[in-house]
């Protein structure tokens, strides 16, 4: 059955919606239409049939109706659907349903009907809520554009029934959503009791049982966030009533679990008491006064359960509450009361909130429903100082998704603006109470002082928490603190910053650094700053407000105390001890410094100013400072600070910058700035060994080491200004060299030896691992990204010296300093690869969970990123780096220990639980993780070394490919598969998002792998076909009966359906995202196809599919008027845009389904079904019949043509050039990857153009101030055009093999068509007359294109029967020979086009050739010649120059198609009794060539190797068949004689060789090829004997002396043919039988007897002739 249609349709919805939000939605409309049919769904919401006892019955019948048919269901059917219904307390009829719906997809997931009801039943409750709370957020949005806003509105208002009923519907809707989060809440609650009551019995759930459980478990928190943020938006909309608040605080008591349901009530909290209790919210005074009674009694008549929540609700109510109050209310009803008690009381009240732990609440919920992933220990520390005695929030059942995140921060925002703005003076007293309290804790401190120290209240620096997790990323948000310096929240933080405890400072800093997020804002921040930045002194430091001023004298001063202090002093003191009243250390110091580092390193990152500001501050050398708090003295955190501060101040670093700190950063690791962590005291006091225990002991501190790692990433970035060549190095080449050898080598053994191979290794936190491993691999990337090994290409393949223009000192260097080559050498470490492939070993199902920013996910994508540049990479490494480092080795570096690998593939080969890994990984869903898995799967797949066979095990499948061996010994190639093909699955919805959208990426990346895999080995198993769907065996492949494949459910089915389905693109005009991934799917259904090893499976499905007869049906004809993205081929920037790579894609589809085509009527004709052949020949002339025996029209075979009509883009002219002319970029081309076509690689041409920009400026030529401009200009049009000619290049050859595959599929199908011949040719003839005119029009413009037509040209005339009917004189035959007769003006023509070369002029030749040949044996009507003669005149006499000229000096080929040409056109001359073809040939005296080039036949032939003698043969053979049709005319007759043919005959000697032995040719047939050419001769002296005639004495006597010269050869001739003397050829495959009659015929002509009796009457009798 098929799928459900309502959840595909909500997926699709919501696929909409998703687009819409991201403004990547095109068809708005459509989305409109499908949200408006499903208004009763929403309507619905969550509502369900439960169980009946009249639906059981009729279940229990055995007959059930679903969707108006009639199903009969056995017992088997009726216990899963009663188990179901139980499940989901669903009326059972609707179980039925949905258990029958879930059929195919339960085969699909390899999963039970049942479970896979369950997650379709959520899935569509989750999609619905999903969707409703998307369309809520349009309609509530003020960034929407407005159009879009109102169309949501009136569709919120059909849902809500508000829009033509009372308001009233849209409270009653709130209290439905309210209840359906109540349900929710119960049945989550039955699930756990089942749970809990199943492990206090004793017994274990059935694995299916628990997986049904975890997946409700999991929806059902998803659905209830829903409905918390869908309450949300409806109360922003003003869609509730006061009623609904009361309504929610009467259900808020029942909250027994302080979880993530909790929480999700506290955005709607927020919203109500806005709504409600803020003076521009919708209700009164008194109803306000009256709600207010209810919340604040609540705490002494109904408690909560969750007395934090409670405490936290009060709090938000007072804060919108006091708004009412901050000026005299005017109502009468509160006249009498006393207000200023009443704001004494709400205070309190507020205070004993604070006390029941409200801001514990909080912050509990902001620190936990936005958890930094990534370790942050200063903040984590803060955050545990204020929640010590807090009630931790669980994540049960699931954890919160971004969206909700971010609304409950934006009413939090809301909460913080209230309680800032409407109670100061509660806000006040946090502050008096807190100097209260450090004046008890000093006095306590005093010696003798009675009593101890009371705990320190932290609520302020709770609320500024608060205040930075509200804000945090949300530069628009904050700019409310700064847009209006007399706002209160500016006011706020001018008073926060005045008079702060340590806490408080690094709570203030944490909230600045959140409201900084963006230039601006941290810009605003770093003014905020300056405002008082006056240095006091220590004793007054607290006193003043928080500047740049304080935050230097603090950094100094407590750096200072801290490095003068003993050991155990500081000891103690960071851990808490006694303590000193006049200098208070208090324990959470170490937060404060830490703070004051973090914000000094986000503004840095954040804003320019402040790093310029910074770097500027001659008073505050802040690089030397920062330096010196790396000392021994100073805890290793702050360390971890001062490497995180430099690495900012690295943000668009300028290269004296990163210079400067490189050398700074030397310095301070060989102790020569100062001594790094008290190193001197512990080794010999030499830079080196300083060096190396400097690096043991930053290894030590794992923050130490992160931040230290990602200084280093910052430190070899390119800097700002850079070219993109990465031609200079990051450092300056003689670092360190003044106790080593220059370079960074140090510091790359340090991260990879002492960090990644050994402090990993030896860590047992797994955050702290995957945070090290994916900051040392992003390292890993920089290095490697970095080396620009096309300048080695370069140097040695272009003629720029490359040596003087890069920005390093020399080639050399750059290759021996980059680190690189010490990267890549600790690549092939043991130890590295060891690390390397555990960190791209994780557990998938932990992968599936996690969010794509987590530190898991991240690492993870950098280690398979890594080892995806290490394939890359590997062999520039291993043939030019690593060889020629070698050559300048010494001892100025330790080698890196590595074992004995080839390759990375070797390693791999080791670690083959990779290949599974990446296969599972691919299918999580994660975008980013899959596309770089199957990247480096694929490069994996197509390396030899791996797909070599394997052993198999007893009992196990013999593989000729070690890595499906690997992935089945996981029993992971099933899950890959299907999750593979789920990927490739697609709807329509996505399309609307073009190269947006989500999965396209995807899809693309896949089909690029199985074309990378199937097109490497085409003769073996691959993985590829393994993910297909084939069964793998030895070197075959099969499919196995009920597999994916059988049942039409593998991924090759998705590829086949994607290319049968996609569109070209959308709105009339063809995309080239669209049309290169149905190319990409067609270009492995081709492989599959045409590889032995698949192609009968393949065609079988295709055929099965209807393929062929689909896709005629779906052929769009394209023209000159077609737009591709856009553009049409006549717009004048077709060539430079993706629209050309539009029309190339379409080309290339155009081509597979031609050569398909070509492949299936061999296949038919091979199989001998008649049927299915005419249909197929049906379907090419324009009619395919459908399988109900319709008939429907589809696009001809002739109109497939199309694509000959578009003016695509022709040679394109180079740009005139000055500062880059000469420049020889011929080093950039290279072969494309599809096709032999010679591109230009585009990024070693802008390589090219930037070194020869660097030279041009070193040699001081850009002298005047517009030379720069020109020079950038000049590089442009150099891009521009090198760009185009690729576009060119490509069009060309992708035009020229789909005219080839078009020829090909016409010839084929003319020559396998049950046709007559009057059939056939009438189609040669309209195959004709749609090409001729291309050839002539693609002779003077596109010489490729040209030669293809010609081809197919001359194929159809040799399919041609000139003799067939349509070529009779009647109407249709005229109009035929017409046809024919322009097919040979047209070759005439194209062969006097100056552009015509010779591979084109030669096939021109043959079709003339075969027209003339054709026309002749046909009839020798003259009427069907039509003037042949005085057509070629008509073209110029340079027409038979170029004849002449190719028949006397072209190849081999060429001349042999001239000289016939010139023989067919020497006979249409002598039927037409013109003389044109003889002069012309006298005229240039080809006559006399052809008569003087019989002179050289014996020695060329025996110079000629064997297998060129038949080409030879040929050769002469035309040649002299040409001057025996000259010599067949009296007037060629004579100039042959003149041009001395007998004295050329004589010259030979082919007539006085021995005729037993004949010419000396390297042949076996060397007898038999010698008297052909005897023939020939005697045909051609012959011809001229009898053309002159008798009376022609000069003739007569001429062949007289031929005879007389050659008599013994005559004779010999005459006794073979009369088998005298038992001499005989017949062995020899020799017939003289010709050459004796006409030597007879020659004697005769000449009276040779009686001139021999005359002349030899004194001779023997037995010397004639008889």
């Amino acid at each position: 059955m098929a799928d459900d249609e309502g959840l595909v349709g909500l997926r699709g919805l919501h696929q909409d919606l998703v687009a819409l939000e991201a403004s990547r939605l095109r068809n708005i409309d459509r989305l409109w239409a499908d949200l408006e049919a499903r208004v009763n769904e929403f309507r619905q919401l969550l509502d369900k049939a439960p169980k009946s006892d009249a639906s059981r019955k009729t279940l229990q019948s055995g007959k059930v109706t679903i969707n108006e048919e009639e199903f009969l269901v056995n017992q088997e059917f009726q216990e899963s659907t009663t188990v179901l219904a139980d499940t989901l307390d669903l009326d059972e009829l609707d179980s039925a349903r949905l258990l029958l719906e879930s059929q195919e997809d339960a085969r699909l997931l390899d999963r039970s009907s049942a479970t896979v009801a369950v997650i379709h039943f959520h899935e569509r409750r989750g999609y619905l809520l999903e969707c409703l709370r998307l369309l809520l957020k349009q309609s509530t949005d003020p960034d929407c554009k407005e159009d879009i806003r109102d169309i949501s509105r009136q569709l919120i208002g059909l849902i809500l029934e508000t829009k033509d009923g009372p308001a009233r519907n849209g409270s009653l809707y709130v209290q439905k959503c309210l209840k359906a989060m109540a349900d929710i809440e119960k049945w989550l609650q039955a699930l756990g009791e089942r749970y809990q009551g199943a492990l206090a019995l004793g017994q274990t759930l059935a694995p299916e049982a628990n997986e049904i459980i975890e997946v409700q478990q999991s929806s059902l928190g998803q659905q209830h966030e829903s409905l918390s943020a869908i309450v949300n938006h409806l109360i922003k909309a003003n869609h509730t009533g006061i009623e609904d608040f009361y309504k929610l605080m009467e259900h808020l008591p029942s909250l027994d679990k302080w979880n993530d349901l909790a929480v999700h009530y506290v955005p709607i909290i927020i919203a109500f008491t806005s709504q409600f209790g803020s003076p521009e919210g919708g209700a009164t005074l008194p109803e306000v006064r009256s709600l207010n009674g209810r919340i604040l009694e609540g705490k002494e008549k109904t408690p909560w359960a969750l007395r934090n929540l409670q405490a936290a609700t009060t709090t938000w109510w007072l804060a919108e509450y006091s708004g009412w109050y901050l000026e005299q209310p005017t109502a009468s009803e509160i006249q009498h009361l006393d207000l200023e008690a009443e704001a004494r009381a709400r205070s309190d009240t507020f205070f004993e909130a604070l006390e029941d732990g409200a801001f514990q609440c909080i912050l509990s919920i902001c620190s936990q429903v936005m958890p930094n992933e990534w370790y942050d220990a200063t903040k984590n520390g803060l955050i545990q100082l204020l929640l010590h005695d807090s009630v931790p929030l669980h994540h049960d059942p699931a954890l919160t998704l971004p969206y909700f995140q971010t609304l409950l921060m934006e009413q939090l925002e809301i909460y913080v603006d209230a309680f800032i703005t409407n109670m100061p003076d509660t806000l006040r007293r946090f502050k008096v109470e807190e100097d209260d309290q450090r004046k008890r804790i000093r006095s306590a401190l005093k010696p003798n002082a009675p009593g101890g120290v009371s705990e320190q209240v932290y609520h302020l620096e709770r609320f500024l928490l608060t205040i930075s997790f509200s804000f945090d990323h949300r530069s628009d948000a904050a700019q409310a603190f700064w847009s209006d310096l007399d706002s209160n929240l500016y006011g706020f933080l001018q008073w926060a910053s005045k008079r702060q405890s340590t806490p408080c400072v690094g709570a203030f800093c944490d909230m600045l650094r959140s409201i900084s997020y963006g230039e601006e804002c941290a810009t605003s921040a770093h003014r905020f700053l300056l405002e008082e930045s006056t240095t006091t002194s220590a004793k007054i430091r607290r006193s003043t407000s928080l500047s740049w001023a304080q935050i230097f004298d603090e950094l100094n001063i407590y750096t200072s105390k801290l490095r003068e202090q003993p050991a155990g002093l500081r000891q103690a003191i960071h851990y808490g001890g006694n303590m000193r009243s006049d200098d208070i250390v208090e324990p959470e110091s170490p937060y404060m410094l830490e703070s004051y580092m973090r914000l000094m390193a986000h503004l840095c990152n954040e804003s320019a100013e402040v790093r310029v500001w910074l770097l500027s501050q001659s008073n505050f050398p802040i690089l030397e400072v920062l330096f010196q708090l790396c000392h021994s003295s100073v805890p290793t955190r702050l360390h971890a600070c001062a490497f995180t501060v430099i690495r900012t101040l690295l943000t668009g670093k300028t290269t004296e910058l990163g210079f400067s700190v490189w050398s700074s950063l030397d310095q301070w690791v060989s102790g020569r700035l100062s001594d790094p962590l008290n190193i001197s005291k512990n080794v010999a006091n030499t830079p080196a060994r300083t060096e190396q225990a400097t690096f043991e002991a930053i290894a030590e501190d794992f923050e130490q080491t992160r931040d230290f790692i990602c200084l280093l990433q910052s430190l070899m970035c390119p800097a700002i200004g850079d070219t993109g060549l990465n031609d200079q190095l990051s450092f300056p080449e003689t670092l360190g060299s003044a106790y080593r050898m220059p370079g960074i080598e140090p510091y790359i053994d340090f991260v990879f030896d002492k960090a990644f191979a050994s402090s990993i290794a030896h860590s047992e936190d797994l955050l702290h691992q995957r945070i090290l491993t994916c900051e040392i691999l992003t390292l890993a990337a920089i290095c490697l990204d970095t080396f620009n090994e096309d300048l080695v290409v370069l140097a040695n393949r272009s003629t720029i010296s490359v040596d003087e223009a890069m920005n390093t000192s020399s080639l050399l260097a750059y290759v021996r300093l980059h680190p690189f080559a010490r990267v890549m050498e600790w690549m092939f470490n043991e130890r590295v690869l060891t690390a390397l492939f555990a960190a791209a070993h994780q557990d998938i199902d932990e992968v599936s969970s996690a969010s794509s920013e987590s530190p898991l996910i991240v690492s993870l994508c950098r280690s398979i990123e890594t080892m995806n540049l290490i394939m890359d990479l590997q062999s520039t490494y291993l043939d030019i780096v690593r060889p020629q480092n070698k050559q300048q080795s010494n001892a100025r570096k330790q080698p890196v220990s590595n074992p004995a690998l080839a390759s990375f593939e070797d390693s791999v080969a080791l670690n083959l639980g990779l290949i599974a890994d990446l296969g599972l990984y691919s299918g999580i869903g994660n975008q980013h993780l899959t596309v770089v898995s199957l990247k480096l799967l694929g490069k994996l797949a197509s390396s030899r070394k791996l797909n070599i066979q394997t052993n198999a095990a007893y009992g196990q499948r013999t593989h000729s490919n070690r890595l499906i061996s690997a992935i089945e010994q996981y029993d992971d190639l099933e899950r890959v598969a299907r999750s593979l093909k789920l990927a490739m699955d697609f709807d329509f919805h996505e399309l609307d998002q073009g190269v947006n959208a989500p999965g396209w990426t995807v899809k693309l990346i896949i089909l690029d792998f199985l074309v990378q895999c199937l097109t490497t080995m085409r003769d073996k198993p691959t993985l590829a076909h393994a993910l297909l769907g084939f069964t793998c065996r030895g070197t075959t492949v099969d499919v196995e009966e009920g597999s994916s494949f059988a049942n039409g459910l593998s991924l090759f089915h998705a590829v086949l359906h994607l290319v049968m389905n996609y569109p070209n693109g959308d709105e009339g005009a063809m995309q080239a995202w669209s049309l290169s991934l149905k190319q990409k799917g067609m270009q492995v259904l081709s492989v599959l196809w045409t590889s032995p090893l698949t192609s009968i499976f393949t065609l079988s499905e295709l055929r099965a599919s209807d393929f062929l007869f689909e896709l005629f049906l779906r052929q769009v004809i394209v023209g000159p008027s077609t737009l591709w993205d856009g553009r049409s081929t006549k717009e004048p920037d077709f060539a430079y845009t993706e629209s050309s790579v539009a029309l190339e894609q379409h080309l290339w589809q155009r081509c597979s389904l031609l050569e398909y085509t070509a492949t299936e009527i061999r296949l038919v004709a091979l199989e001998g079904v008649p049927s299915l052949k005419a249909r197929v020949f049906s379907t090419l002339l324009g009619s395919t019949s459908m399988p109900d025996g319709e008939q429907a029209a589809n696009t001809t075979i002739f109109d497939l043509l199309d694509f000959t009509e578009l003016d695509i883009p022709h040679d394109i002219p180079i740009p005139r050039l000055d500062f880059f002319s000469g420049l020889d970029f011929t080093a950039a081309t290279g072969a494309d990857v599809q096709q032999t076509t010679a591109l230009s690689d585009l990024r070693l041409i802008q390589e090219i153009i930037t070194l020869q920009h660097n030279e041009i400026q070193r040699s001081g030529r850009l002298q005047d101030p517009n030379d720069e401009q020109r020079v950038n200009e000049e590089a442009a049009h150099i891009l521009l055009y090198y760009q185009s000619e690729n576009n060119r290049l490509r069009l060309t050859s992708a035009m020229s093999q789909t005219t080839k595959a078009w020829a090909d599929l016409l010839i084929l199908a003319m020559g396998t068509c049950d046709l007559d011949s009057g059939g056939t040719a009438a189609l040669i003839l309209q195959a004709l007359q749609l090409v001729t005119p291309k050839m002539e029009e693609y002779a003077a413009t596109n010489i490729l294109a040209a030669f293809d037509v010609a081809k197919l040209i001359l194929a159809l005339l040799f399919q041609l029967d000139f003799a067939s009917p349509v070529l009779d004189r009647s109407r249709a035959g005229d109009v035929a020979n017409d046809r024919l007769f322009q097919v040979f003006r047209v070759a005439l023509r194209a062969i006097n086009c100056p552009e015509v070369d010779m591979r084109l002029r030669e096939i021109l030749y043959k079709v003339c050739y075969r027209y003339l040949t054709g026309m002749a044996q046909a009839s020798d009507d003259p009427i069907r010649r039509r003037h042949g003669t005085q057509t070629l005149k008509s073209t110029g006499e340079r027409t038979m120059d170029i004849i002449c000229d190719d028949a006397y000096g072209a190849s081999g080929s060429c001349q042999i198609s001239a000289l016939l040409l010139l023989d067919a056109l020497g006979r249409l001359a002598k039927t037409e009794n013109s003389t044109y073809i003889i002069d012309s040939l006298t005229r240039t005296n080809f006559v006399q060539v052809l008569v003087e080039s019989i002179e050289k036949i014996p020695q060329e032939l025996k110079e000629t190797h064997s297998k060129d003698i038949p080409l030879l043969m040929s050769y002469y053979e035309s040649k002299i068949s040409l001057l025996l049709t000259i010599s067949q005319s009296r007037t060629g007759a004579v100039y042959v004689m003149n041009a001395g043919l007998f004295q050329a005959v004589r010259t030979s000697g082919l007539f006085s060789i021995d005729p037993d032995i004949g010419v000396e040719i390297d042949n076996p047939e060397a007898l038999n090829k010698y008297y052909r050419l005897l023939l020939s001769l005697i045909r051609v002296i012959t011809a001229v004997v009898l053309s002159r005639g008798p009376q022609n004495e000069q003739t007569i006597a001429s062949a007289k002396d031929f005879l007389v010269e050659n008599r013994l050869l005559v004779v010999s001739m005459f006794k073979r043919q009369a088998r005298i003397g038992g001499v005989s050829f017949d062995d020899a495959g020799v017939d003289i039988e010709e050459l004796v009659e006409l030597l007879v015929l020659l004697i005769a002509m000449t009276d040779f007897l009686d001139y021999e009796e005359q002349r030899d009457t004194h001779k023997s009798r037995r010397l004639g002739f008889t």
